[in-house]
């Protein structure tokens, strides 16, 4: 089985990927601007040991808050957080609305060479053309992670997550459009559909997924599979790598209905007060180097192809971080829900309300 990333996503999107391999002259901090960099980010997203070496190059200080869901960052957002933040890392499906919020502005890609490092089918896409205003970060999928030692269910359905053998015994990311999204799936829907009539189908579903689920956690969701409070995770592929990493009992089993994929991008803020810091820090973390570190700490899915030489076999080897080819062909993209992500939301009330 091919499972090695720049394999995988030559099959993913038709494309070689090895793109140029360029250096970073570091700026930040001229032009007036105080030497700091405000960035609100994933939880584990980035590694302290990469800020404390760009502070060290630059003189820049990196401060970082930290959101659990995109609804949570945007609910912030939308609330002045345009105005705290340089740099925010949206997925790719709220993105849009952002823009028409006008929480984001354009970027100067004349600060961001490195951009030509990216894997070139990841490059405008539909959710921002040209790349006006978003740089890829990493590729997230969400997988079931499974012990196989505590586990008593074979898992190779959304469905199988509702056994009653699994009461009390889940992790599960705390993310609407993710769980919403795998119970249309079971229930013989698109990941990425909106009728009003499926969703409340799909809320159904979700009631019954109830009683098995131990907790929501955006935050650090494998630690509960390391540690065996759990015996199956819905969990980012970042998580579920570090999960298996620490326990060799935990597999990835992958449904018949297939996984879902999200991009992840670095943006600048509509209210930024140092916009070039945040252009020079992502072309920073575009050098080959860096995203290798990331990827050592954060074994997600790494979309920059210069990296690609540089990782590690057990990043390569391992299915979490790298999905395999026939896996791949049946990854869905999220997509943004438009008017109905209203609806999403208050799904998803009723569905934590009832833990």
């Amino acid at each position: 089985m091919k499972r090695m990333m720049v394999v995988l996503l030559v099959i993913m999107v038709s494309i070689p990927l090895f793109a140029g391999c360029g250096s970073s002259k570091t700026v930040s901090g001229d032009g007036g601007q105080a030497k700091e960099l405000n960035i609100f980010n994933w939880s584990e997203y980035l590694p302290q040991s990469v800020l404390d070496a760009y502070r060290e190059k630059t003189g820049v200080d990196v401060k970082i808050a930290t959101y659990a869901s995109n609804e949570e960052m945007l609910a912030k957002m939308m609330a002045g957080g345009a105005d705290q933040y340089d740099l925010v890392v949206p997925s790719n499906y709220v993105i849009q609305a952002m823009i028409k919020q006008k929480l984001l502005q354009p970027l100067d890609k004349a600060n961001i060479p490195n951009i030509k490092n990216i894997t070139p089918d990841l490059l405008d896409m539909d959710y921002d053309k040209g790349n006006a205003y978003t740089v890829p970060y990493m590729v997230s999928f969400t997988l079931i992670a499974v012990n196989r030692k505590t586990c008593p269910v074979e898992i190779k359905s959304y469905n199988d997550l509702l056994d009653p053998r699994l009461k009390d015994s889940m992790v599960v990311v705390d993310d609407p459009r993710e769980l919403i999204g795998i119970a249309l799936q079971a229930l013989g829907y698109k990941f990425n559909d909106t009728d009003p009539a499926e969703l409340e189908k799909a809320k159904q579903w979700l009631l019954k997924l109830t009683p098995n689920i131990k907790a929501y956690d955006g935050d650090s969701p494998k630690t509960k599979m390391i540690s065996g409070e759990t015996s199956v995770g819905f969990i980012w592929n970042g998580e579920a790598a570090l999960s298996m990493a620490e326990n060799p009992d935990i597999y990835i089993a992958w449904p018949k209905e297939g996984v879902n994929m999200a991009i992840d991008n670095f943006a600048v803020t509509s209210g930024a007060k140092n916009k070039k810091n945040a252009e020079d820090f992502i072309n920073y973390i575009l050098e080959p180097e860096v995203s290798k570190l990331i990827s050592d700490e954060y074994p997600y899915t790494n979309p920059n192809a210069a990296a690609a030489p540089l990782l590690s076999k057990a990043y390569l080897d391992c299915p979490a971080s790298n999905v395999p080819a026939d896996q791949l062909k049946k990854a869905v993209l999220t997509q943004d829900a438009g008017d109905a992500a209203a609806e999403f939301d208050k799904i998803w009330s009723e569905i934590k309300s009832a833990q």
